[in-house]
């Protein structure tokens, strides 16, 4: 079975598509091309492995060719884990993806969890295509409406009955606080609450699918996949959603474009937890073929708090700064099945508490977020985008990377949950 990237599937997300520089005249081709190669060498060996054009790099990054051309088909231990998963005791579970996260994030060579190198390329293409055009600074259409630093985005993935009778819960909390978040349902696994659904809506809430059954065996074959897609375009249309996650983030991106949605956001930056580890090394969304990539860029709940054993939002808070630092996108995958658990509870409210005190990010729906990104790429000018600001981007001595400059933000944070 072959899962080679189909580079396709990528293409539109060079530095170019990333920076939407405003200044005329615009970079030629050929310096992007010049500018993209000078910085290829900040990103790992493997990423490189195809050559230095921006095709291949990205294919290699985004795409996770880095990891090899089957990297999406489930191994023959993983078919195995799932066939037996529901008689593995829970501690025992726990145990063995505490090692085998270690053990891959080693094999993989992949920082965690904090993965600069992508990042540091985009950044350094940037100070690269300054130094060949001669420029001191270029102007760019801000990353995030009315010069916001970076995205805020918070998801709820519903695994079980127990974890949707908890969602009023999580939602009251999110509410309290001016937060709002998107809940990701799995229609064929326990018996939907229509009602919860309806009330989440109303109330300016997200609802999105995740998956059909949850059994970790949606991406095993091709065919069954297609079948089971089908099912789940049902669901997305019943849902009145725009949004997928696939459970375990189990994924193959190429099979994926079978969905009718807007955004997905099974994808992560970085991870060596999940079943098919790696990471597209990205912390802003991309182009991912007809949809909108929104990668989740902070640990999941249940990694942090149970399988990690932190006990504050420590590890959150440290990529919630690293996301500013780069004007990324700080997206968290949470689960009320596991919120339940009190002191996962005691940590996720304690974060909202602190995130509630800070006042420079973008906080939205990941379907707002989807098409902000999705109208950012399409527009020709600042006026093209409502919302839309202008910064400038320049090399300061003495600096590892390009310093971006905003115009001054208004007082006080707007209300976008409203």
């Amino acid at each position: 079975m072959d899962h080679a990237v189909n580079p396709e599937l990528y293409e539109q997300n060079g530095p170019d598509a990333l920076w939407r520089l405003m200044t005329r005249p615009a970079p030629s081709a050929e310096e992007w091309a010049e500018a993209t190669r000078q910085a290829a060498a900040t990103l790992p060996t493997e990423a490189r492995a195809h050559g230095d054009d921006i095709r291949s790099l990205l294919a290699m990054t985004l795409g996770e060719g880095r990891f090899g051309p089957r990297h999406w088909e489930p191994s023959a231990a993983q078919r195995m884990y799932y066939a037996v998963k529901p008689a593995v005791p829970r501690r025992l579970s726990h145990a063995l993806r505490r090692a085998y996260g270690a053990h891959r994030a080693s094999a993989l060579q992949l920082q965690w969890p904090i993965e600069p190198r992508y990042v540091q390329f985009q950044f350094e293409t940037i100070s690269q295509l300054l130094r060949i055009t001669r420029r001191v600074s270029v102007p760019f259409l801000n990353f995030w409406p009315a010069g916001r630093r970076y995205a805020f985005v918070l998801t709820h993935d519903v695994e079980t009955g127990e974890g949707q009778r908890f969602v009023r819960a999580v939602a009251d909390l999110e509410s309290a606080l001016g937060f709002r978040s998107s809940f990701n349902f799995v229609p064929e696994r326990y018996r939907l609450d229509r009602g919860l659904m309806d009330e989440l809506r109303a109330k300016g809430f997200e609802v999105g699918v995740h998956g059909l059954r949850h059994d970790g065996k949606l991406f095993f074959h091709r065919q069954e996949f297609m079948r089971q897609a089908s099912r789940i375009n049902d669901y997305i249309r019943e849902f009145d959603a725009v949004g997928f996650r696939a459970p375990l983030t189990q994924r193959q991106p190429e099979w994926m474009q079978m969905l009718d949605i807007e955004y997905d956001s099974s994808f992560f930056d970085t991870d060596p937890f999940e079943p098919i580890t790696g990471g597209a090394m990205s912390v802003w969304p991309y182009r991912l073929g007809h949809f909108v990539e929104l990668p989740y860029t902070l640990v999941q709940d249940h990694t942090l708090a149970t399988i990690l054993r932190e006990a504050t939002p420590r590890l959150w808070l440290d990529k919630v700064d690293f996301v500013r630092e780069v004007h990324g996108m700080a997206l968290l995958c949470t689960h009320p099945d596991y919120l339940q658990d009190p002191r996962t509870w005691r940590v996720y409210s304690e974060f909202l508490h602190v995130m509630r005190e800070r006042d420079d990010y973008y906080h939205a729906l990941p379907r707002d977020v989807a098409r902000w990104w999705r109208a950012r790429s399409a527009a020709s000018a600042v006026e093209d985008l409502p919302g839309g600001t202008l910064a400038e981007i320049g090399q300061v001595d003495g600096s590892a990377m390009p310093s971006i400059e905003h115009r001054p933000l208004p007082a006080t944070r707007p209300d976008l949950t409203a």
